[in-house]
């Protein structure tokens, strides 16, 4: 994790005169996440979370601003970016696309941490996310940029690697997408609409036992309702300090879909999804991993493919009968 580009006391001054943030006092980088640079800066007028958007177009970052204020006018929990003189939600700074937001009071929960409380509250605030966020006009969903075919393909770039940390994967893998291809109708037959696609910890805060933020929408866009609750039980229902420390703990998943349900109820065709989700969520991160932190030699163990290639092993063996039997 890292800062990929560097702010100086100028820029911090021309950011907070364009947002209208105060005078600024202090501009500390903030080493957290693998895509975006993220700044804290301190001014008279409080303390405000700067992001670089690494990468992107306006288009983006216009997108996304508009989503999560349609977000917050529906009550959900979501951090808004301050507004332009211009109307748009980032500031155009030397080449740099800037979005500022008001700094939330709050953490992230530990994988130790996480309780059944905490997975009720996610399950039913990820049904309400899926229910406003798809009722905005099907004009304004997009595709993003991690498909199954954007996948298989990031695979396919590394599958012929001589690389020895990467043969078991590659096998296990393999096997993986050449069964999830076969799986293609069932996935689309379950309900679709504008999901997150990231919701792990490290993107909700929390207030004590209160959920007060879901962050980072960047990855938002049109996709599989139970893929996005797949990819939430896949990183808050694993606990760290059992056995290998990559062992799910199905009451925590349970109360998480359960909550889900009951605040946006699975169809059949859902229910039948949401298994072949788990593991397509779990193969996704394991090779995103492998391109974006592994072979990039980002040095970030909370990261490393091998936590999520553990989970495509547990839903391919007993794992699954574990957590429907009873769900």
């Amino acid at each position: 994790m890292g800062t990929f580009t560097q702010l100086d006391d100028e820029d911090a001054r021309a950011i907070a005169h364009a947002l209208d943030l105060g005078a600024p006092a202090r501009l500390t980088p903030i080493a957290a996440g693998t895509i975006n640079s993220n700044f804290a800066l301190d001014t008279d007028r409080g303390r405000w979370f700067v992001r670089v958007n690494e990468g992107k177009s306006a288009e983006d970052c216009g997108w996304e601003a508009a989503l999560v204020v349609d977000l917050a006018a529906d009550g959900l929990p979501v951090a808004v970016p301050r507004a332009a003189p211009d109307g748009r939600r980032f500031f155009a700074h030397r080449g740099l696309l800037v979005s500022a937001f008001a700094w939330q009071a709050g953490r992230h929960r530990a994988p130790s941490e996480v309780s059944l409380g905490d997975a009720t509250a996610i399950g039913e605030t990820l049904a309400r996310l899926h229910v406003a966020a798809s009722a905005r006009r099907r004009s304004t969903w997009r595709d993003g940029i991690y498909q199954y075919a954007d996948i298989v393909a990031r695979f396919e770039g590394f599958r012929g690697s001589t690389d020895p940390a990467l043969a078991h994967a590659i096998e296990v893998l393999g096997d993986e997408f050449a069964w999830l291809t076969g799986q293609a109708g069932v996935r689309a037959a379950a309900g679709h609409g504008v999901i997150h696609h990231d919701l792990f910890r490290d993107n909700v805060l929390w207030d004590d036992g209160r959920l007060v933020a879901i962050l980072d929408f960047e990855q938002a866009a049109r996709g599989s309702f139970v893929y996005d609750l797949a990819v939430a039980v896949n990183d808050w229902c694993w606990d760290p300090g059992r056995g290998t420390g990559r062992e799910l703990r199905a009451d925590v998943a349970r109360a998480m879909i359960d909550a889900y349900d009951r605040a946006h109820p699975l169809s059949p065709a859902d229910r039948a999804a949401l298994p072949v989700e788990l593991r397509a969520s779990a193969a996704r991160f394991t090779v995103t991993r492998i391109t974006d932190v592994h072979l990039r030699q980002v040095d970030n163990p909370d990261k490393d493919f091998r936590a999520f290639l553990a989970r495509v092993e547990h839903w391919r063996g007993a794992g699954l009968g574990e957590l429907f039997s009873v769900v």
